[in-house]
């Protein structure tokens, strides 16, 4: 396939996969007059990517998912450990989105007199977001 399926395919920029392949995340197997030519394979390397992207891996991350022939050579330690952080995120964001819905609501004349208002601010200062309710 040539640059410009691929990046059709992959949904990214043809300039995305050059960048990709400075970064020896993925590699063209030749040219085909000036475009660069990829086996079939780079879709699921670039499905890879984006999904190590979606979690939040960096691209040097991204790179160590890879073994000499392409292929993925996943770290499930580094895995899990990912999976972790991204569960305290999302209960991190959680509390807040329920601080900002009960803000948004809150029968309170001025927010700075709610209870609830006040905790959701310690938390902030603090970062200790509980997942019990505010």
């Amino acid at each position: 396939m040539d640059i410009g399926e691929v990046a059709k395919k992959a949904n990214v920029a043809p300039s995305t996969l050059r960048f990709y392949e400075e970064k020896g995340l993925i590699k063209s197997i030749g040219r085909q007059g000036l475009r660069r030519q990829y086996a079939k394979q780079v879709l699921d390397q670039l499905a890879l990517i984006a999904l190590g992207r979606a979690a939040g891996f960096s691209l040097d991350e991204i790179a160590t998912m890879f073994g000499q022939d392409g292929q993925p050579e996943l770290d499930r330690g580094l895995l899990n450990e990912k999976a972790e952080q991204l569960e305290k995120m999302t209960r991190r964001l959680h509390f807040i989105s329920e601080g900002l819905r009960h803000a948004a609501v809150c029968p309170a004349e001025n927010h700075m007199q709610c209870p609830t208002f006040q905790n959701l601010l310690k938390a902030a200062i603090s970062g200790e977001y509980q997942p019990t309710k505010l």
